[in-house]
This record gives structure tokens, C-alpha cells and sequence, in this order.
């Protein structure tokens, strides 16, 4: 194995073979197994490289040298957003990741290089959530988080997003796994998110920095996130979406499936429902998950909670709302404790609705009340004016 810090020289001639036109992951593997490291096979011959199964025209490309010119300029980029060029015979590069079918022979990665290093959970979803799907995926991700695993996800909007924010708000660790240029914000609504996973989690990426989010990149990147994990959750999701998708390969790589049952009125439940009808395995909290997991991983997972409370750290998983509500019980007003059990955690009332139910009270009373639930974690404002109570 090299050492984790490759040489400019080395990670120059790594990153020209990772932008060697038509060359994919299988090939480039086969290639490396042949000649051992990227220099060589820049010095092999076109025969050779052709004797390898490399098609003539992707030989020419590599004997010409010409992607030099270019990885020279992703070296320049890297070095503009700290990002690390980790290759698969780096010993950070994850162990899951390289028995995988097709495992990607290089990753751009900004931040938490030592989080590929720990034990992973997918979690994927719909980008077009339902206030239910939004609060389990956050409320599950927290919990996993927090219980000591690593939160996969894709950084998309939805679901994807939410189980991001919920790990982060747990204190715990997060990778993003992106179908686009680390350096590269998709969706560009979540630039603040990118910053703070760059932070305190980590971002990752087998497409160069720079490249767009073309549509294509998406079911490719998917591999990725189930080939880091021990398991996937989908938490919502049509039939054929890009979780689903996610979910194959989950399988098709020997990972566990999980899945979050939902409404069966409800497009967006056909997938999780589906994969439970298939012999996924239906999760209501985070112990349904931790329960299912490798032996070796719950060790783990026991061993590092039992340093969290050695050291002093809040090692209890968050309880339901019914004790969050006793804690602050003498701090709550009786108009919010009438809002808090008018709202609903599967489906978002509006403010002017909530009006209405709430007799006897003012508006600006009511408002005041939401705010206080809303500092208090409680309930959660959504876009329009429209309120859920967290789960």
C-alpha cells in the first residue's frame, strides 16, 4: 500500500489517468493490477496497454500524455479548496468501497478524510419530501448519528438534505457523496450545508473538480453511497426513483436494506413499501437499524458509546416528544401547549388554519406561541407559513 500522502509528481500522474477519456473504473483497475502504478502505465507501450484490453483508441490517448495538461490544472483547484486526491491503494480509501463491482480508482475528498475510515449508513430518499418524510429522515439520522454511525448521503434536495442536517445537529459525522465537483454546490441552495459538511464532515466525489451535475452522474455517484455503507434506509421514494436505484445496488453489493414504512395512499411510500414486501427490513427507530448490522460494527458501535460516557458525553439517544414535553412543561403557556396538540407531525397546517382551531387566542398570541415551540424544538416552521410538530 503507498503512503496516504501521495508526492505532486505521484498525484499528477494519478489524476491524468483518472481523466484519460473513455477510461472507466473496470478498466482502470485492470490496467493498475497489470502495471502495478500509474507511472507505468504512462511508460507502457500502445502495444502493451493494447495487450492489456485497452481499446487503440484509449491507448493513443494514454501514450500521447495528453490529460497531463489538464490534471495539472485540477491540482490547481484542489490546492484553492483544500481538497485530497485519495486513491484506491491509499489506506484511507474504504475497504467496503474496494470489493465493490466497479469501486472508483481515485476520490476527490474536502474535509473529514479519517470519517471514510469509520462505519457508514446510506441514507436516501425523495427530493420532493413529505413533512413526515422530512422529520424521520432527520429524526432518524440524528439518532444513527448520534448511536456512532457515519450518515452517507448525496447532498440532494429532500430527504437527502434532511438526513445531512440531522447528523449535524446531533454533533455527529456526515459524508456526502456528490454526482458533480467537490467544489461544485448542487443544489446551489445548499451552500451553506456544503460549508458546514466541509467543516465538521466530510464531502466526496470520482468526478473531477469543476464537472456539472449532469443527470447521468447521479445513478453512478448512488454506487458510491451504498458501497461505503453497511446499509442503506430509504426513508421516501416512487417506485422507480433514484433511492430505488440505490437500493438495487445495495443489494446487488451484499449491503442490508432498510426501509421507512409509509402512508400506502401515498405515491412517494411505493418504494420503502415495496422494499419491505421484498424482505427489506422495516424500521420504526434508530434500534431497528443498529439491531440488523454486523456484529463486528454493533462491537463497534457499544465499544465507542461506552468511551462517550467514560468521558462525560451525553450518550442517551433522544427520547419521544412526550418527555422533551414534560422537561419544559412549567415553561410552556397554555396557548402553545393547544397548538402543540392541534399540530401534526405527518401533515403541515397553516398558520391560518391553526387560527381557526386554536379558539379563544389572537394571532399575535399564537405566533408568539409557535415561536417558543419552535425555540424549544417542538415544532418546525416550513415554507408558506405552514407548521408540523417535530417528530
Amino acid at each position: 500500500m503507498q503512503s496516504p500522502v501521495l508526492s505532486r509528481e505521484e498525484e499528477l500522474y494519478w489524476l491524468a489517468l483518472k481523466l484519460v477519456p473513455g477510461l472507466g473504473s473496470r478498466t482502470s483497475a485492470k490496467l493498475l493490477d497489470r502495471f502495478r502504478t500509474p507511472q507505468a502505465i504512462f511508460r507502457a507501450s500502445r502495444t502493451e496497454l493494447e495487450g492489456a484490453g485497452v481499446s487503440g483508441a484509449i491507448a493513443q490517448s494514454i501514450a500521447s500524455g495528453c490529460t497531463f495538461e489538464d490534471a495539472a490544472t485540477q491540482q490547481e483547484k484542489m490546492a484553492q479548496c483544500d481538497a485530497v486526491a485519495v486513491t484506491i491503494g491509499d489506506p484511507r480509501y474504504p475497504q467496503a468501497l474496494r470489493e465493490i463491482f466497479d469501486p472508483p480508482v481515485l476520490l476527490f475528498a474536502r474535509g473529514r478524510v479519517e470519517l471514510l475510515q469509520t462505519i457508514c449508513l446510506g441514507i436516501v430518499g425523495t427530493r420532493r419530501p413529505t413533512p413526515y418524510g422530512l422529520a424521520v429522515a432527520e429524526r432518524m439520522s440524528g439518532d444513527l448519528a448520534h448511536a456512532g454511525l457515519t450518515i452517507a448521503s448525496g447532498m440532494a434536495r429532500g430527504i437527502d438534505t434532511a438526513a445531512h442536517k440531522g447528523a449535524l445537529a446531533r454533533g455527529g459525522n456526515t459524508v456526502a457523496v456528490l454526482g458533480c465537483g467537490v467544489d461544485v454546490v448542487y443544489p446551489s441552495e445548499n451552500r451553506k450545508l456544503a460549508a458546514e459538511l466541509a467543516a465538521r464532515g466530510l464531502i466526496i466525489s470520482e468526478f473531477p473538480m469543476g464537472a456539472v451535475a449532469f443527470p447521468q452522474n447521479f445513478p453512478i455517484r448512488n454506487r458510491i453511497i451504498s458501497g461505503i455503507s453497511v446499509g442503506v434506509l430509504v426513508v421516501e421514494g416512487a417506485q422507480y426513483s433514484g433511492s430505488a436505484i440505490t437500493a438495487k445496488l445495495a443489494i446487488d453489493q451484499g449491503r442490508e436494506v432498510f426501509a421507512v414504512p409509509g402512508n400506502i395512499t401515498s405515491k412517494l411510500s411505493w418504494g420503502p413499501n415495496l422494499l419491505i414486501k421484498q424482505g427489506a427490513r422495516l424500521v420504526q427507530d434508530w434500534n431497528d437499524v443498529v439491531a440488523e448490522l454486523p456484529p463486528e460494527s454493533r462491537r463497534h458501535l457499544i465499544a465507542k458509546g461506552r468511551k462517550q460516557l467514560l468521558g462525560g458525553e451525553d450518550a442517551t439517544l433522544g427520547g419521544d416528544q412526550a418527555s422533551l414535553l414534560s422537561e419544559q412543561a412549567p415553561e410552556l403557556c397554555n396557548i402553545a401547549r393547544r397548538a402543540l396538540s392541534t399540530l401534526q407531525v405527518d401533515a403541515a397546517i397553516h398558520l391560518d388554519d391553526l387560527i381557526e382551531k386554536v379558539e379563544d387566542t389572537s394571532p399575535s398570541e399564537l405566533i408568539a406561541a409557535l415561536f417558543e415551540l419552535e425555540m424549544l424544538g417542538l415544532v418546525k416552521q416550513l415554507p408558506g407559513k405552514n407548521f408540523v410538530k417535530v417528530w
